[in-house]
């Protein structure tokens, strides 16, 4: 039986209640297989640690993250931290240490869920969104001088390199090429950015190249939100900057329902370095402990890991399960349900144990 080690960070808030709700339904996959363990050691890097010790992770944070397989993160973030502190000093602290270079970012509508764009069918709407995950608009580089002064001035420079614009763009087209639709969309605002995003597209252009089997085309950033809401069907796979993925997956992720669904991988594909998976919704301090939060972004989030760590099968077996879970009306209130936390994975937990054969 294979041992996957992963190393648990619940952060703050609801990121607490809906680890919990993950972990729980891995083991329970586990248990009902018997075809894989996952061993899970907790790390105390939250907002709290961060306001005892004025650091969010510690100096050897990495060197300790790198012994395990993968990294299952919470959420982070209280109302009296300021929310650029836990960012950059541990998700993005994470991604970049670590040479997480890829955001990816599933969408779909599950049964059961109704998009809030009443237009939209569950056959719509079924894409992959990726992002770059180490520079563009978010490299930072940057600084202030004489902050506060009339004449102050602050710079965000946004960084692309061939290097890492080709391998974004590689890894988008062979993603694209291996779903059934084989269509690829790419996010660029080059009609107003002239170096950086001109330098964007002229790479695309030359990759595009090699993967004629793909049908490729260019958006601007602001048409792609039109297109988004009035043409779903015709997107598939999405590949954007650092800011475009966030924005339109954040979009993408409302029209399938709530953000409560909503998941995320930083991927290292190398695989020299532990990948983090996560839910994407925000921490919530003040729905903490009160058993309302939705697990199911939590949920995906841990069957996206089981799948980065081959474990295929339970992986699709665990997407059912909550699948069934939402079309049979097991929802919570940002779904338009009236279930609560625990309710949402009993009822996960029970279906496993109804299908496992």
């Amino acid at each position: 039986m294979k041992v996957h080690k992963i190393a648990l960070i619940p952060g703050d808030g609801i990121g607490i209640d809906i680890t919990e709700a993950a972990v729980s339904v891995i083991q329970k996959l586990s248990t009902a297989t018997k075809k894989f363990e996952v061993q899970f050691e907790t790390f105390d890097w939250s907002s709290e640690s961060y306001k005892t010790h004025g650091l969010f992770m510690p100096p050897d944070a990495m060197e300790r993250l790198k012994k395990f397989d993968a990294i299952f993160l919470g959420a982070v973030g209280v109302n009296d931290v300021q929310e650029h502190l836990s960012i950059w000093g541990l998700r993005v602290h994470m991604r970049q240490e670590l040479k997480q270079f890829i955001n990816i970012r599933p969408i779909r509508i599950l049964r059961g869920i109704t998009s809030p764009l009443r237009t939209i069918d569950r056959m719509d709407l079924d894409w992959v969104v990726i992002g770059e995950n180490s520079e563009g608009e978010y490299s930072g580089q940057g600084g202030v001088t004489h902050p506060k002064a009339a004449f102050g001035v602050a710079t965000e420079v946004t960084i692309f390199t061939r290097h890492a614009t080709e391998r974004i763009f590689r890894f988008a087209f062979e993603t694209a090429k291996a779903r059934p639709r084989k269509k690829l969309t790419v996010v660029t605002k080059s009609n107003m950015q002239r170096w950086g995003m001109v330098f964007w597209d002229t790479i695309f252009t030359e990759i595009a190249k090699d993967y004629a089997d793909v049908e490729a085309d260019l958006m601007q950033v602001d048409a792609m939100i039109e297109r988004m809401t009035m043409d779903p069907h015709s997107l598939d796979t999405i590949v954007a900057t650092n800011l475009h993925s966030d924005v339109i997956a954040s979009l993408a992720s409302t029209l399938s329902g709530s953000l409560g669904i909503a998941c995320s991988s930083n991927l290292d594909p190398t695989r020299q370095n532990p990948s983090t998976f996560e839910p994407i919704m925000p921490s919530r301090p003040d729905l903490a402990g009160k058993g309302i939060a939705n697990p199911i972004g939590a949920m995906w989030a841990a069957a996206e890991m089981l799948r980065w760590l081959g474990e295929q099968t339970a992986a699709d077996h665990l997407l059912r399960c909550f699948e069934n879970a939402t079309e049979w009306g097991v929802k919570t209130r940002d779904l338009g349900g009236s279930s609560g936390t625990r309710d949402v994975t009993q009822s996960v937990v029970q279906e496993i144990e109804r299908t496992v054969r």
